[in-house]
């Protein structure tokens, strides 16, 4: 019995050819509308598809292979006779290959100016039925949804005078994987309609961007995947310049810098070194290199290794600080551009990763999530992008904090915000002097901070993403020399740690709004 192939692709790249081959190979070539036309003018004979339903196609195309003269040629075993019993009598002939992609959902909404309509219109109904019935039928149907498989497919046939079992399950579960993704994409973008961020069933979808040598630790293996309708300000629209590829901590690093980044925007220029996912030293100045010069004074033992975000281009005065003065080793440094000079001397360093993102500094909208893992579930919430509300902040203590200290503390606010909870910043003179991460008590977190810091902690002032306690923190801070600190509040115990910080003369402001970080 001669074998057909039921062809339909939005995406024709590699089809004639294909079709060509299959001629060749004795198949009979089903098609539609556009691929039909695109075959034909290329010398490719084919049947249309009405032919084989005797049901012409209606309602602008929107019906035209939903029919069971092609599902039931596409779904009978055939291996059980009442199956091939069953259409023989229905004069129905098996299809033995379906090479079908989809309408381009994607790349329709990915357009500027899209309409819903169009969006809507993109929807394909009939392609991903016939996928899924080929697939179902895995082995004695091949599925074919991706340009890249055709060739292989060919080469089998011509070797073997079929493709393998092994072949074709691995092309069935591609058509799953690519109908899921597609489903849901279209789920994700009906759901942001309709303004519903928590679904009752929540599906996302990722494309694999690098398989990555290892994760975390050198015996987890690991791959990085980005969002569909990725952001201009998101690590995924980076730019690589130079350097190795990106190793799983570096991005996760990488992506915590640009958060820091983000809190001062392209106001003045700021400079942002992490480490472990922790800022390690925050500097801002008159010019980008006094940025750098104080977020590198800020620690300069932590940062070695580290990941570095500016939201100016480095100038070569700055590059030849870090290579050639300093002769520090960084892994990342992101940037949303790159001085012509700077690059050169960054070039002596080959395994520097640059990284240039013009939209590093512009913030996230409140529409963006954050998710986590855990065992049997996902945590899924709405990024923290606020910073706090002005009508809320408030001042509890009989001083209040001066020009300058009121500066320093959004300063440091801005940064604790980005620490891992229990998290304690300390600044001063336009950069971090101290930042204590991730501790499983607050005062054991100043303590840290306070040790970063040394002498310079005296008239530094205090930044806590959570609230106080006890006093413990306030007495420790003012025995440190330090004259103001910023707190969320609403802890039972409020008012001791007001009451010591007016014995003390410091000046502390509540702002209504915990940052914790886990």
């Amino acid at each position: 019995m001669k074998k057909r192939a039921l062809i339909s692709v939005s995406d024709k790249t590699g089809i004639v050819q294909f079709a060509d081959n299959l001629l060749s190979l004795g198949f009979e070539i089903i098609s539609t509308g556009g691929t039909q036309s695109v075959l034909e003018e290329n010398g490719i004979e084919v049947t249309n598809i009405s032919e084989i339903t005797e049901f012409p196609e209606c309602l602008d195309g929107r019906v035209k292979t939903l029919h069971p003269g092609i599902h039931a040629g596409l779904l009978a075993v055939r291996d059980n006779p009442d199956h091939m019993e069953q259409i023989a009598k229905l004069n129905i002939l098996p299809i033995d290959i379906a090479a079908i992609n989809l309408y381009p959902f994607k790349e329709t909404i990915l357009k500027p100016g899209t309409t819903f309509e169009d969006a809507i219109e993109n929807i394909d109904i009939g392609g991903p039925a016939m996928l899924r019935s080929a697939s179902k039928n895995w082995q004695d149907v091949i599925a074919v949804v991706d340009c890249a498989d055709y060739d292989e497919i060919i080469a089998q046939y011509r070797q073997n005078g079929d493709v393998s079992r092994e072949t074709k399950l691995l092309l069935a579960a591609k058509v799953f994987e690519h109908t899921a993704a597609y489903d849901t994409l279209i789920s994700t973008y009906l759901q942001k309609r309709i303004d519903n961020p928590f679904p009752e069933k929540l599906s996302v979808t990722y494309e694999k961007v690098q398989d990555m040598r290892y994760g975390e630790n050198p015996h987890q293996s690991a791959a990085f995947y980005q969002e569909v309708k990725t952001a201009s300000n998101s690590l995924s629209s980076a730019v690589q310049l130079q350097g190795k590829d990106l190793s799983y901590n570096n991005i996760n690093d990488a992506n915590g810098a640009l958060d820091v980044i983000k809190e001062f925007g392209y106001d003045v220029p700021a400079v942002v070194a992490v480490k472990h996912a922790n800022p390690c030293g925050v500097g801002i100045g008159a010019d980008i290199y006094d940025a750098y010069l104080n977020a590198y004074n800020a620690d300069p033992v932590s940062i070695f290794g580290g990941i570095v975000a500016f939201n100016r281009a480095p100038d070569a005065k700055t590059a030849n600080e870090i290579v050639t003065v300093q002769k520090l080793i960084l892994d990342v440094i992101i940037a949303p551009s790159f001085d012509e000079e700077a690059r050169k001397i960054f070039a002596q360093k080959k395994n520097l990763r640059l990284l240039h993102l013009p939209d590093l500094a512009v913030g996230n909208g409140s529409d963006m999530i954050s998710c986590k893992r855990v065992a049997g579930g996902l945590l899924i919430q709405q990024q923290d992008v606020e910073l706090y509300r002005e009508n809320e902040i408030k001042c509890v203590t009989d001083r209040t904090p001066t020009t300058e200290e009121r500066r320093l503390l959004d300063f440091a606010w801005k940064v604790a915000k980005h620490t891992k909870s229990n998290g304690i910043v300390l600044a001063k003179e336009n950069r971090t002097v101290g930042i204590g991460p991730g501790q499983t008590n607050r005062i054991t977190s100043l303590e840290l901070a306070l040790k970063y810091a040394g002498g310079n902690a005296q008239n530094a002032v205090m930044a806590s993403d959570g609230f106080f306690p006890f006093p413990d923190c306030v007495e420790t801070a003012h025995k440190a020399g330090i004259t103001a600190i910023i707190q969320p509040g609403g802890s039972i115990q409020d008012q001791r740690s007001i009451d010591a910080c007016n014995e003390a003369g410091i000046a502390m402001l509540f702002t209504g709004m915990r940052h914790f970080k886990h």
